[in-house]
């Protein structure tokens, strides 16, 4: 197995934007792309296109050096020695048809990806090889998490389990060579030969299948299947497939390098197979350099009811007290460079209120704030008792009223007891809209204390810090109130902006 290629072209990126002074959405801004594509390049999430090379070379008055660095690490485009076989260039490869297919299998708890392609030769020089890239990311918004994890428990080959194989019918098995080895990415170039030594190489105007699977463990794979346009196509389609008993919410995103994340054009057709349900969607000549990205939700029905309240919440995958995350202030969005890991980040807290919503009641309303799942940015979401939803990023209480009550509340990071939390009765916040707006709501009784709850877990307090001295909460088999809504004099009012 070859080693892999050093990493220069963003070595060298960095280097000249950091010369320059200039931000990630700075440049990208320059260079006339979505604010967020220079920090994926620079973070692995996207390969660099030459256009994006010659783009950010003139940008930063370094033309010429960042496509030479593009060129010796993302094309091996080198003239080749005499009488040897040219490699694969993008401008020679046409996609007819891109099927890609991601199963959950319950048992051993892992995903499985199966790529089939059919491509086709339309330049002037025989292909010997085809480059495929894997790459995870676990917590989407939280790249420190994500790294940290990678770096704790990287993807390995024996998990990978990569297979290849050339034609119709997986006819022949294909070699493979690791061109970039890091902890979430890997880039492989499937070559048009066999084990035995024997070569089938793309001949200009032929046609050929290529079918490739691999394996990710559920612990190292997001809520997320990415389909990125890096080569001419005529067709894409992608499944998911999931078991029936998993409940699962399946959505999609198109995001381009000019333009921020919008829904599929076209809807997700779901149907039932035995006991899985399918998720296909596809579309026909998509644009290059588009990226569509299917996007879901599960929802676990297998949790014993008989086990004690924090250990159910932990198995829902709520964090419990004592995590340094609870205890630390949440880092606040860039918006709207960052909506679209705000937006994944509010999906997330979604499901996993919808988990914890099927195995406990909650009459007054409830609320999960990002740092209980395991992710330190200022997001969070309340489910008031009407069924209103309220979504918070980056909220901060900048006003409150007088007057006040102690009413009991729960967490779900210790929930087998309950508090008597003094609270005013109103509170205005600031808060920013996805689209970077900064706005001001006014809450009141008890979705004001739901929300001030919630922004309490963004700046690293719980409920117990804000409990008078000398009073201690209560074992919840000793609260009376539970499956009621708390009282007070007045009807609370609806949330009202300005």
């Amino acid at each position: 197995m070859r080693m892999p290629a050093q990493d220069g072209f963003v070595a060298e990126l960095r280097r000249r934007r950091d010369v320059a002074g200039l931000s990630q959405i700075a440049l990208a801004g320059l260079m006339g792309y979505g604010r967020s594509y220079v920090s994926k390049v620079e973070t692995g999430g996207e390969l660099p296109s030459k256009e994006f090379a010659d783009k950010a070379g003139q940008a930063l008055g370094a033309a010429g050096a960042l496509t030479a660095a593009w060129q010796e690490e993302f094309a091996d485009r080198r003239a080749p020695a005499a009488g040897a076989t040219p490699d694969v260039g993008a401008a020679g490869l046409l996609v007819l048809d891109d099927d890609a297919e991601l199963v959950y299998e319950l048992e051993p708890g892992r995903y499985r990806a199966t790529m089939r392609r059919r491509i086709r030769n339309v330049g002037a020089e025989p292909i010997t090889r085809y480059l495929i890239r894997i790459s995870v990311d676990r917590y989407p918004g939280d790249a420190q998490r994500s790294n940290l994890l990678y770096r704790e428990d990287p993807l390995r080959w024996d998990d990978i389990d990569l297979h290849a194989w050339h034609g119709e019918g997986r006819t022949q098995r294909m070699r493979w060579q690791v061109k970039v080895d890091r902890d979430a990415v890997k880039e492989i170039w499937l070559e048009l030969a066999a084990d035995d030594g024997s070569r089938f190489p793309l001949y200009p105007g032929h046609d050929t299948v290529i079918e490739y699977t691999y394996t990710v463990p559920e612990r190292q794979w997001g809520h997320w299947f990415q389909r990125a346009v890096r080569l001419p196509t005529r067709r894409l389609s992608v499944q998911l497939v999931f078991p029936a008993a998993l409940g699962p919410t399946v959505w999609g995103l198109h995001t381009s390098m000019s333009a921020e994340s919008s829904p599929l054009s076209t809807p997700i057709e779901e149907t039932v197979q035995g006991d899985d349900h399918l998720y296909r969607w596809s579309t026909t000549d998509p644009p290059l350099h588009a990226r569509y990205r299917l996007e879901w939700t599960i929802t676990d029905h297998t949790i014993d009811p008989a086990r004690r309240p924090s250990e159910r919440m932990a198995a829902l995958g709520v964090l419990q007290q004592g995590h340094r995350l609870l205890s630390q202030p949440a880092r606040p969005f860039d918006l709207p460079a960052e909506a679209d890991d705000a937006r994944r980040l509010i999906a997330e807290l979604r499901s996993v209120m919808t988990r914890v919503g099927a195995v406990h009641q909650f009459a007054k309303g409830m609320g999960i704030a990002a740092p209980q799942i395991g992710v330190g940015r200022a997001a969070a979401v309340v489910r008031t008792a009407a069924g209103d939803e309220i979504t918070l990023l980056n909220p901060t209480i900048i006003d409150s009223s007088d007057q006040a009550d102690a009413q009991y509340e729960g967490c779900l990071s210790f929930f087998d007891v309950r508090g008597q939390v003094p609270r005013p009765l109103t509170i205005q916040v600031e808060h920013t809209d996805i689209d970077g707006r900064h706005r001001i709501t006014q809450y009141e009784h008890g979705v004001a204390r739901l929300v001030a709850h919630e922004i309490d877990h963004l700046h690293g307090h719980l409920y117990l810090d804000r409990m008078p001295p000398g009073v201690e909460p209560i074992p919840v088999e000793q609260y009376r109130g539970t499956g009621q809504a708390w009282s007070y004099q007045q009807p609370t009012t609806r949330p009202a902006d300005r």
